[in-house]
């Protein structure tokens, strides 16, 4: 096998894997075992240990001294911790992405909160989910992308990886209610009036009180599943 299609194993072992462990296939704690790994997914040890690394430097998975990977536990307080910081984050990111976004940034904004508002023709409640999730952080991205700092967006998507399982427990919760999508449609709505009048400290602040919504709900799916 040449080098190009061992790296596509372990590409693909390491978006496989962390897919799974983000939607609780893996539950938190749980011993990662090669012979299971292997017999899952159809790889090898090779292509498995490269993605585990992978997941060990996002933090999504615990290296057991001489004793394999064990799942990364999930607390109430890293939880907190992890939503702060992205509130932070987001809302420093807009303040600099209003003062820098020029008309493309606007349009960009506006696209992605129609197609993400228009979420409805799809086929099974997953695909509902996917399609969703999808549309849904583009959005976020766009507003992201107008502080042109590649630093800050690198800092910003390291974020994004730690918080995703938590991040997957929210998205269950509000995907499949109605009730809960129209909330988040009205926010949006909202936010990107603020964002479009360019008044800076008010959109900051609405976009982290936008992204710290989902921690009480967080909080009730881990005491409900037994995390926490």
């Amino acid at each position: 096998m040449d080098t190009s299609s061992k790296q596509n194993l372990g590409v693909s072992a390491y978006h496989w894997l962390k897919r799974d462990i983000i939607r609780g296939v893996f539950m938190p704690g749980e011993k990662l075992l090669m012979s299971g790994l292997k017999e899952r997914y159809g790889l090898g040890i090779g292509p498995l240990r490269e993605a585990l690394s992978q997941l060990v430097a996002e933090s999504l998975v615990v290296a057991i001294s001489q004793r394999g990977y064990r799942v990364a536990p999930m607390s109430l307080s890293e939880l907190a911790d992890l939503y702060d910081a992205r509130a932070q984050l987001e809302g420093l990111t807009l303040e600099l992405a209003i003062q820098r976004g020029g008309d493309d940034w606007e349009a960009d904004i506006l696209a992605k909160a129609h197609t993400l508002a228009k979420v409805t023709e799809v086929n099974s409640s997953e695909e509902l989910l996917d399609v969703w999730d999808t549309r849904h952080k583009a959005f976020h991205t766009a507003i992201a992308a107008g502080c042109n700092s590649p630093h800050l967006l690198k800092v910003r998507e390291s974020l994004f990886d730690q918080v995703e399982r938590y991040r997957h427990l929210w998205l269950r919760e509000t995907v499949f209610s109605a009730e809960a999508l129209e909330r988040k449609r009205r926010e949006h709505a909202a936010l990107v009036e603020v964002i479009l009048s360019r008044d800076a400290q008010r959109a900051a602040e609405m976009m982290r009180e936008h992204l710290m919504t989902p921690v009480p709900i967080i909080t009730e799916a881990m005491r409900h599943r037994g995390l926490a």
